[in-house]
């Protein structure tokens, strides 16, 4: 009885397996949107799907950004300048897309823009510095999915959020967090009303990359701008030597960070053109053999593993 029910697992590993690698047709007939194509996995995604043949259309902040990205692109590439955060923008920008794309709709919208914020203790913090990364992630996000969904709906396409690992468990304070939590409800509820219309919802959790998004060294400068406007009260309690350890704290996190963008890319391949995309893609060997294995387990372990390493940066005294 074992040996067959390890033989039908294995069946359904393989056809699993199978399923997943059978692809779409006509990618050259298809058109994506894509936002936040400045740098990092936008830009990227924008430059390979451009290479695969998609009519890829790519949201940038800046001309610069927009202008580096066309220089190295096809004809088939073309950039819009959009502030995610800015609704008349946004509402532009689809109209344009709608007159560009015609009947055939948009097969993909890639979500991918996003900042992070400032990482702080949430003691630190106002309610600006919430603001900010979820007009972005959260809001941002929202309002281009709203307005693209009619068109993601004529074509039965795709749409794929970007969220994170913060998405599944808060490791640091400040609105990051918050933001990709809400990104992962927006998510699901999307994926189960977009079910009657033909179209699939994927959301990506990446682990830690290096982006512009991560750098330490912004990181690190955000935060110590922070700590010397704090009121004395708040740096007694944490102690002067707080401050210190936890910006080197942040440095030593470069030995760990994923390097290679196209882990993130090759999701949204998959999400793109697989015939059996995936509701969920985890990205970076951090996230697999880590982050998200501890948003599985009880609140208790979590809580440990991650007080274990701010304890080790101070010990804030009681208020």
């Amino acid at each position: 009885m074992l040996v067959w029910l390890l033989a039908l697992l294995i069946f359904c590993v393989f056809l699993w397996n199978y399923e997943g690698q059978r692809k779409i047709a006509d990618i050259n007939d298809k058109y994506i949107f894509i936002t936040g194509c400045d740098t990092g996995f936008g830009n990227l995604a924008a430059r390979t799907f451009d290479e695969k043949g998609f009519h890829v259309i790519a949201a940038c902040l800046t001309e610069s950004g927009s202008a580096a990205l066309k220089a190295g692109a096809s004809e088939r590439l073309h950039t819009v300048l959009l502030d995610v955060t800015d609704p008349e923008n946004v509402k532009r920008t689809a109209q344009w897309v709608k007159s560009h794309v015609g009947d055939k709709g948009l097969w993909g919208l890639i979500n991918n823009a996003g900042i992070l914020g400032v990482l702080a203790p949430t003691d630190w913090l106002t309610l600006e510095d919430y603001r900010e990364p979820i007009e972005v992630n959260l809001f941002g996000l929202i309002n281009v999915t709203l307005n693209m969904l009619p068109l993601v709906k004529k074509a039965q396409g795709r749409i794929i959020n970007v969220s994170s690992i913060g998405g599944r468990l808060a490791f640091c304070g400040g609105g990051y967090t918050a933001s990709k939590y809400a990104v992962e409800g927006f998510n699901d509820s999307l994926r189960l009303d977009m079910k009657a219309f033909g179209v699939h919802v994927s959301c990506i959790e990446p682990g830690l990359f290096k982006t512009g998004l991560s750098d330490p060294v912004k990181t690190t400068e955000k935060k110590l701008a922070i700590w010397k406007h704090l009121s004395p009260d708040i740096k007694q309690q944490y102690g002067e030597g707080y401050i210190e350890k936890s910006l080197n704290k942040l440095k030593g996190t470069r030995s760990f960070v994923n390097m290679d963008l196209s882990l993130v890319v090759e999701c949204m391949d998959h999400a793109l053109t697989s015939l059996f995309p995936k509701t969920r893609y985890v990205a970076g060997k951090d996230a697999k053999t880590f982050w998200i294995p501890l948003s599985l387990m009880p609140a208790v372990l979590q809580d440990f593993l991650l007080l274990k390493r701010k304890v080790e940066l101070a010990n804030p005294r009681a208020v």
